[in-house]
């Protein structure tokens, strides 16, 4: 695939542009690792924590009522974990020491989030993920918020019990 050289080569020039940037990668918001530059990193297991990440940022944003999801930024004893979103379909995540500028962190991370929107979109199409054409619900309001689809984030549907709870006998 032809867009995975083409990302990597964008989280190349991310990681020259930002001094103390230890790592980066993009993925699906599904989780699969499209392009990484992160040594020492386990690329599927940070993938598929940025994809359950991404599923709370998006909960409480929505929640909240802040709008769309722009980004996330986790801060450690060592350094930070930035993640971007990267059009409908993909997420940057960036892991930086924690001597790291923050204020250029987010400026060249949300300048590659958008340049890996680009590449992806071209390949794979906006919002080409499994549940494109779902809207979104609002948790309580019953109704889907036409304006937003979902992407390719999943839905999570509430189970009700399959069975009723015996009644209590007083004793």
């Amino acid at each position: 695939m032809a867009v995975e050289t083409d990302v990597l080569d964008e989280l190349r020039r991310l990681r020259t542009r930002v001094p103390r940037l230890a790592g980066s990668l993009a993925a699906t918001v599904d989780g699969l690792v499209l392009a990484h530059d992160a040594p020492d990193t386990e690329p599927e297991g940070l993938a598929a924590l940025t994809a359950a990440a991404l599923g709370v940022a998006h909960r409480m944003t929505d929640a909240a009522g802040r709008g769309e999801f722009r980004e996330l930024l986790v801060r450690g004893s060592l350094g930070y974990i930035a993640t971007y979103a990267a059009g409908t379909t993909a997420v940057l995540t960036l892991l930086a020491d924690d001597r790291v500028n923050v204020g250029r962190l987010h400026l060249e991370g949300r300048r590659s989030g958008a340049r890996i929107a680009e590449l992806v979109d071209t390949a794979i199409g906006p919002g080409g993920g499994r549940h494109a054409d779902r809207p979104a619900t609002r948790e309580g309001a019953g109704a889907p918020d036409r304006a937003r689809p979902i992407g390719t984030l999943p839905v999570r549907t509430p189970q009700r019990p399959t069975h009723r709870p015996r009644p209590q006998t007083g004793g």
